[in-house]
């Protein structure tokens, strides 16, 4: 997993305490090896949270008891028309993905309320997102960070640009389907698989397609395309395959709607 998915994970549980899912207990199995690679994922900022509706019931609080939560509200930020996040993700994906709804990893795998989850988002349509499909629960994640804040986290001289994901370092394992490529632009996409097969942990994910797009200013755009995770509490099974392969994740990342306003 790369450092910028565990960045992204880190980043979810970081305002809530770490979920089970940070560099120290965020996420702890599946994103053992993702969080010393990331320095935050899986997550990362998720969306302001408030009212928007996600049924999840019956999720296991802290001591290992269940609260009943029947309706956590996630904040679905509207347009000017009035259309939620989820929506005008929908809109961007191709059909016969599943049906979308906004959550928030800190709350389904933390067990907070949503109002611990503080996480602040750059990018007009950063967030986690729950994609339905035949019966089985998966997701796809979003976020946009900053350059000052990509050069924070990984600590590394290089510019992220030429950085190579593909590229074997000694210290992570290689990245399967790995794919870069450098965009007539000066962009940088690199798009590749994940097992996720760490171990045991809670939770325990299954397989994905990540994609990392380096823009020309050092900012970068993170995208998650989850089978889901396995977990008390879990919204339902595991996808059979990501909602988006590595060619959609590739063409939804270059869409201009998932970039802040300059």
């Amino acid at each position: 997993m790369s450092d910028d998915v565990k960045n992204l994970l880190e980043r979810a549980a970081a305002d809530a305490g770490r979920p089970v899912l940070s560099t120290e207990a965020v996420w702890a199995g599946a994103a053992r090896v993702r969080f010393r690679r990331r320095a935050a994922v899986s997550c990362a900022a998720l969306a302001v949270v408030a009212a928007g509706a996600v049924a999840v019931p019956q999720l296991a609080g802290a001591d290992g008891s269940t609260a009943s939560l029947d309706r956590v509200s996630v904040a679905a930020s509207a347009d000017a028309a009035g259309t939620d996040k989820a929506s005008r993700v929908a809109a961007l994906l191709p059909a016969g993905v599943g049906k979308l709804e906004e959550v928030s990893f800190v709350v389904l795998i933390k067990h907070v309320k949503p109002s611990e989850d503080t996480r602040h988002f750059l990018g007009p349509l950063d967030g986690d997102y729950a994609v339905r499909k035949d019966g089985g629960v998966g997701y796809l994640s979003f976020e946009f960070r900053s350059a000052k804040e990509i050069a924070a986290k990984s600590g590394n001289e290089v510019p992220a640009a030429d950085q190579d994901l593909c590229e074997p370092n000694g210290k992570e394992p290689e990245r399967a389907d790995c794919v870069r490529e450098v965009l007539p632009d000066g962009r940088v996409l690199t798009t590749w698989s994940d097992p996720m097969d760490y171990g045991d942990g809670t939770p325990q994910w299954g397989p994905e397609i990540d994609g990392q797009l380096i823009l020309k200013d050092g900012s970068a755009l993170m995208l998650r395309s989850s089978t889901g995770f396995e977990a008390k509490g879990a919204q339902g099974p595991l996808l059979k395959a990501p909602p988006l392969n590595a060619t959609q994740v590739r063409g939804l990342m270059l869409r201009p709607e998932l970039l802040p306003e300059k």
